[in-house]
């Protein structure tokens, strides 16, 4: 019964102990350079700035977006879903087939996993959020057809 009891110890501490060889990472923001959304998926001009991408322990990614007045994305979806956390100004999100939503900060926004919707800018103030969303064989979004003018326009009263 000692042996049992010195035994489930040591197991206990041994399992609170860090991974040997395991690191804390620092991702300097230099490191991490952000770039222009394409036409393909963006109307308007859209800065995405990288936060964090899938690595062997953990596969969600994260980039902040910040949406110039007028910029949306095109219809997309997740494989595992999406939070947006608005952090500046104000936008629009929308399920396809839904109410367009207005979002601003603060503002929190889960998409389940293959919802199509597009997120963006009204078109008189810039809007920018953090975006996570987590990879499912290898990919974290789908793109699809871009957000029309009339249906960006539809219903507009900011």
């Amino acid at each position: 019964m000692t042996r049992l009891i010195a035994l489930t110890t040591v197991l206990v501490v041994l399992t609170a102990l860090p991974a040997q060889g395991q690191q804390m990472e620092v991702s300097e923001l230099d490191s991490r350079p952000a770039s222009v959304g394409s036409s393909e998926y963006f109307t308007g001009t859209a800065i995405i700035e990288p936060l964090f991408s899938p690595n062997e322990a953990a596969r969600a990614s994260a980039a902040r977006v910040l949406f110039a007045p007028g910029a949306r994305t095109a219809w997309h979806s997740h494989p595992r879903g999406q939070r947006l956390a608005v952090t500046s100004g104000h936008g629009w999100v929308q399920q396809r087939g839904g109410e367009r939503r207005k979002i601003e900060p603060g503002d929190v926004v889960w998409t389940p996993p293959g919802v199509e919707h597009w997120h963006g800018a009204t078109p008189s103030q810039s809007m920018s959020h953090i975006a996570i969303q987590e990879e499912k064989n290898g990919s974290v979004v789908e793109w699809m057809d871009p957000v029309t003018d009339d249906e960006y326009r539809e219903g507009a009263d900011e």
